[in-house]
């Protein structure tokens, strides 16, 4: 059956990505077991901790998640004998569940927790107090038998300061602890260092980049990412005043932007092997072996790919794929067998094939992209005229994408309209350089970069030029805005939570980013115009096309303000558009209930301007 593009009948409901798509969070061996962390959609996005013998560890209305620097991570733990350690997420505090107990605080009432890690029996966490003036973060050491639950002088600081700290890490003797840090006028993947102290208040500062992830490989030696070289590789420290030295050095990087506090890129084996991710565009799982030498291995996750958790000669690693949903794989590294745990399901080809990469010649050098073409087995491609495409921008903007299967693609391409997802000029993946394009040119290069992508799949032939729509998020949104105003390129556009108004922005900025936007446009008040000029707010008349805005009404990143302003701009000057607040969403949307209204209100919205 011939069909014209965009009216394609879907399998694909709003009601089915919503329900097909949680979120993992991490992944433990628990004695014989495998927990793993998961968002649950139908109940406000709450995150659950489930185990692989198919009971739920962590129940209604528990839900395992951190808000420290605002973008959280690192939120649950468990011990081999059972014991699970998270943060709850209405009040942030850590607390312990044994089998079948009800949950008991390990914290006080107050601070916020994140990025716990159990190690030799010690339950360490980063805390931010947001009460405190000046706001203060910390790494703490948490007592794990309640002690400390009403009494703050029982939780033991490793260290404190105004600045940021991730990856506590503890010595195999348990008298040292290492630990990444950054100040808060750059951000870690900019410029961050790694301390080591010892028992007797002694600490090492190692001179290091962008410092991820360290890891003991002994008494006196760590491990750790860094990007000297312009690549987020492993090194390898003896902590004598030694040079680090590169581990099996690689054109990829081992690491990416640190905005949650959970992911982790690389595991050690006893035996002194490595497992480690290896991103360039897409993800590569490898072994690296105690000469140096690696091998790829046969894993059917390739994107956002994080090493959860080591145990002998077995790694659990979750992530998405190129072929498969998310899911948490646990690999045997010696025999190579590869079983799913949770979720993993492969893609349907004749729905949803594998996403082209793709790299157009853009102003600032190559823009690099995932194409994925409209798919449906049951209607015949018209023969007449190119498809209209929905050109993807994602957030961060220090973030990338991976061309990964999803049900949220297949949603657009089972219905005719393809989709086009760009790593423009600031995207992780494809080392410092790359990510260094954007600094001091928010609003230019990656404008530039979307248009250079969408003009490169119109001009390959793939694309009807007059019927490609823009879609973003968050700083997403924001390039979004800015390309409808720039004009010529985009029929329309969807701004999910996307920024409007720079000095808005630093205005109600919390601390993680207080600084971020200085490194992208420039510092106040020195560009006090620069930020008026690159606003879309401040150029809204220009905007001719029709508008979608979606906002979450508990926004603390991007304030519902941001989108309004833009609203009322619009209405103004008598641009067609729609805006929809969602009450009870933050930064991101979580529920079924708005996951499902939101695809619904974008396909309806896009088969009216755009066919």
């Amino acid at each position: 059956m011939s069909m014209p593009f965009g009216s394609w009948p879907s399998p694909f409901s709003a009601a089915s990505v919503a329900a097909s798509s949680p979120r993992i969070d991490g992944a433990r061996f628990v004695g014989h077991e495998i927990w793993w962390g998961e968002s649950v959609p139908s109940e406000g996005g709450r995150v659950t901790v489930r185990s692989s013998e198919g009971r739920e560890v962590l129940p209604a209305p528990w839900s395992a998640r951190s808000r420290v620097h605002e973008y959280g991570g690192g939120a649950w733990t468990a011990s081999p004998a059972g014991s699970l350690f998270f943060v709850n997420a209405s009040d942030q505090r850590v607390y312990r569940r044994d089998d079948g107990a009800e949950p008991r605080p390990l914290t006080p009432a107050g601070p916020a927790h994140g990025g716990l890690r159990l190690q030799g029996g010690r339950l360490f966490a980063v805390r931010e107090d947001l009460t405190a003036d000046p706001h203060l973060r910390a790494i703490v050491e948490i007592p794990i038998d309640g002690s400390a639950a009403d009494d703050v002088e029982r939780v033991r600081t490793v260290v404190e300061g105004t600045g940021f700290y991730a990856h506590p890490a503890l010595s195999p003797a348990g008298d040292r602890i290492a630990w990444v840090q950054w100040s808060g006028d750059r951000m870690p993947w900019d410029s961050a260092r790694l301390h080591v102290r010892g028992a007797d208040g002694a600490e090492l500062v190692l001179p290091t980049r962008a410092a991820l992830q360290p890891e003991w490989a002994g008494e006196d030696e760590l491990v750790f990412a860094d990007d000297p070289s312009g690549r987020w590789n492993l090194h390898r420290v003896a902590l004598d005043g030694s040079t680090p030295e590169p581990i099996a050095p690689a054109d990829a990087d081992t690491g990416y932007g640190l905005w949650v506090l959970g992911n982790r890129w690389y595991g050690l084996l006893d035996d002194g092997r490595i497992v480690a991710v290896r991103t360039n565009g897409r993800d590569e799982v490898v072994l690296i072996d105690r000469d140096g030498s690696t091998r790829a291995l046969a894993v059917p996750c390739d994107g956002h790919v994080s090493v959860d958790d080591v145990s002998r000669s077995r790694v659990l690693l979750s992530g998405n794929g190129s072929t498969v949903a998310p899911g948490v794989w646990c690999v045997d590294l010696d025999t190579g067998a590869v079983s799913t745990v949770a979720g993993g399901a492969p893609a349907d080809a004749a729905w949803m094939p594998p996403a082209r990469a793709l790299v157009v010649e853009g102003m600032h050098g190559p823009v690099h992209a995932f194409a994925y073409a409209p798919a449906n087995p049951d209607v015949s491609t018209p023969e007449s005229g190119r498809p209209p495409y929905l050109v993807l921008v994602h957030g961060g903007p220090t973030a990338h994408v991976t061309g990964a299967a999803a049900a949220a693609i297949a949603f657009y391409t089972s219905r005719g309209i393809g989709v086009l997802d760009v790593n423009y000029g600031g995207s992780t993946g494809y080392g410092r350089a790359y990510r260094e394009r954007l600094l001091g040119q928010w609003g230019v290069v990656d404008v530039d970069d979307v248009i250079a992508a969408a003009r490169g799949l119109a001009d390959a032939g793939l694309a009807d030029p007059a019927r490609i729509a823009i879609r973003g998020g968050s700083a997403g949104g924001w390039t979004v805005l800015s390309a409808l105003v720039r004009g010529g390129a985009f029929a329309a556009g969807i701004s999910r939570y996307g920024v409007t108004d720079l000095r808005g922005l630093v205005e109600h900025s919390h601390d993680f980013e207080a600084s971020y936007i200085a490194g992208l446009v420039g510092p106040l008040p020195a560009s006090d115009a620069l930020y008026i000029e690159r606003s879309p707010l401040t150029h809204a008349d220009r905007i001719d096309v029709p508008v979608l805005l979606l906002q979450g009404e508990e926004d603390r990143v991007v304030p519902p303000a941001q989108s309004e302003a833009i609203r009322d701009a619009l209405a103004a000057h008598g641009v067609d558009h729609e805006y929809v607040l969602y009450p009870g969403e933050g930064h991101g949307f979580r529920s079924a209930e708005t996951i499902v209204d939101a695809l619904e209100r974008e396909i309806a919205f896009l088969r009216r301007v755009i066919g």
